[in-house]
């Protein structure tokens, strides 16, 4: 898409770090929208990618406007997007996510419904015949869009609308906590309503190992304790929830045997093994991270 002098009605804020190649993907997924052109802009935000900022201009040419955001994290990426963003509605979607091609058409029709409104993701995998433990179990359990709207309250940063209007009475994401539901529960909370729009549809890739399987949790679990801080017995209710993952091994390994998901009994295996040690790992790092918080 080539930005042009006029005022959009739609704003795509896409934080990136270090994901050139992915952000390539997703610019490309992004022109390929069934929308017209002109109804939207896309606002890139590197947050200080280690290689600067020439590959990130490379990469995004004149498809989008390019900006820098040095604090870290991708919440204040996404808030300086929106700050740089012309639009009247907001659509975040991150940068190792591709759109399907009715996205933004999609998007859009939620807003019709709802105030705030995320969609589908749908977990790829580099190789469907020859999965790792990560991307079997990711496949099965990983952005479960639905369930976080409609059982947690909340929709993920990576596929969420909204109007300019709500983010601004909202306030932006804030750091080091569960950004995603953080926010979310506030808006909620002020009265927005909050809904699952599911052809507004994405797709994000599986986490490929073991390491960058415990990196998402570890960073999870620090993120949900602080933001649980803020509350009565919040740390008390926090540990307690932690106390019931080991538990939560036996009816997930009925839903890994029953998924469709799942291409064949290999893959099933991988992703039994990885659930129990991925559920008994985030256990033993619950505790890590409440003697981190302790002695910090």
């Amino acid at each position: 898409m080539t930005p042009t002098a006029a005022r959009p009605s739609l704003s795509v804020i896409i934080p990136h770090y270090d994901q050139a190649q992915a952000l390539d993907a997703c610019l490309a997924s992004l022109e390929a929208q069934s929308i017209a052109p002109e109804r939207f802009e896309i606002v890139v935000v590197d947050n200080a990618s280690p290689g600067g900022v020439d590959p990130v201009r490379a990469v995004v040419r004149n498809r989008a406007r390019l900006y820098v955001e040095t604090t870290k994290g991708a919440g204040p990426a996404r808030n300086r997007g929106a700050a740089q963003a012309r639009g009247e509605i907001f659509a975040f979607i991150d940068a190792d996510c591709v759109a399907s091609a009715k996205w933004l058409e999609e998007g859009l029709r939620g807003l019709e419904r709802f105030d705030i409104v995320g969609g589908r993701v749908d977990v790829s995998v580099a190789e469907e015949a020859r999965m790792s433990g990560a991307e079997a179990f990711e496949r099965v359990f990983a952005f479960d869009f639905r369930s976080y709207i409609e059982d947690k309250g909340f929709t993920g940063s990576g596929n969420l609308f909204c109007r300019r209007t709500v983010f601004e009475a909202v306030g932006g994401f804030r750091p080091a906590v569960s950004e995603d539901m953080d926010w979310s529960h506030r808006a909620t909370a002020m009265g927005y309503s909050l809904g699952y729009h599911e052809p507004a549809a994405i797709s994000h890739p599986a986490r490929a190992g073991w390491r960058d399987l415990t990196r998402k949790w570890s960073r999870l679990n620090r993120e949900s304790l602080k933001l649980s801080e803020a509350r009565q017995w919040g740390r008390l209710k926090w540990l307690a929830r932690n106390w019931l993952v080991p538990a939560s091994i036996v009816p997930h390994a009925a839903r890994i045997l029953s998924s469709p998901k799942l291409p064949d009994a290999s893959a099933r295996l991988r992703a039994l093994v990885t659930l129990a040690r991925i559920r008994l790992w985030r256990f033993a790092d619950a505790h890590r991270a409440l003697f981190e918080r302790d002695g910090r």
